[in-house]
């Protein structure tokens, strides 16, 4: 069967989306198999640590019908400017973007009623129409599971340098980074490692941790799928109060146990990016 006639359209989307790529030096997704594993949590804590470390760093939260990176910022009343025809990402210090579908919709109780085309073309305006300018990591913030949201960055961003699979320790929500596994060997995205999220509960009175959800089983299932162990996160109260608040934890509060934990993933990853 002859291959479809790239029509001058086509040629014109994939120009703009290869001129916006060329500035971004490395491009991170952060995946998790299921919802409720504290994923936005933990993109918006690395690239807030990225950012921290004197990267450029910008976030892409394509999580369209459940946008939850500004209300991890504390920006989601901010208003999107254009400049020549070029949607300009929100700036947070010292040197982060942000870019979601939060910033689009006419209220934060607006619901997102798109089937997979309209979403797919959401998804390539966030590339194309964004003037992301030079960047070192653009962090991609997934949906749960392998949809079209994930199926449509792929073929966008081919060359992505990998994904970052989020997980819990209980056997269910390691079922489930497993299809991610299996999703990135499928369309040829390396895998850059597992982390372990709300891995031990750490008692803010006495420091004990108990292990709520087990613990031990993202590093488990990255021996069994021979791939990297990035890093347990504990559960600890001020995490909750920092993505609430619109402060990352890596940022407010540096000292606690999940902001090293960070700060020790986000140099494996840049490491293993970089060679």
């Amino acid at each position: 069967m002859a291959a479809p006639l790239l029509t001058e359209e086509s040629i014109r989307e994939e120009t703009a989306i290869q001129d916006t790529l060329k500035n971004i030096k490395h491009v991170i997704i952060v995946m998790s198999g299921k919802g409720g594993v504290g994923k936005s949590t933990v993109s918006s804590n690395l690239a807030m640590s990225l950012s921290m470390k004197g990267f450029k760093t910008g976030v892409m939260d394509i999580d369209i019908t459940g946008p939850n990176i500004p209300k991890m910022f504390a920006v989601e009343d901010r208003q999107l400017m254009v400049e020549n025809e070029k949607l300009i990402p929100v700036a947070i210090p010292p040197s982060l973007k942000l870019m979601s579908m939060a910033f689009l919709l006419q209220s934060k109780d607006t619901p997102v009623l798109w089937r997979g085309p309209v979403k797919m073309g959401a998804i390539k305006q966030f590339i194309e129409d964004v003037n992301w300018g030079d960047l070192d990591y653009l962090v991609i913030d997934m949906p749960p599971g392998t949809g079209d949201e994930a199926l449509s960055i792929v073929q966008l961003i081919p060359k992505a340098d990998g994904m970052v699979i989020v997980t819990t320790p209980q056997d269910v929500a390691l079922l489930d980074s497993r299809k991610s596994l299996v999703f990135g060997a499928e369309t040829n995205i390396p895998i850059i490692g597992i982390i372990e999220n709300m891995s031990g509960f750490v008692c803010p009175h006495c420091g004990e941790v108990t292990n709520i959800f087990k613990t031990g089983g993202g590093e488990a299932t990255a021996k069994e799928m021979n791939v990297q162990f990035l890093g347990r996160i504990p559960i600890e109260p001020g995490i909750v109060d920092a993505g609430d608040s619109g402060i990352p934890i890596v940022l407010g509060h540096p000292d606690s146990a999940s902001a090293k934990a960070f700060g020790t993933i986000v140099d494996k990853i840049v490491k293993t990016v970089d060679n």
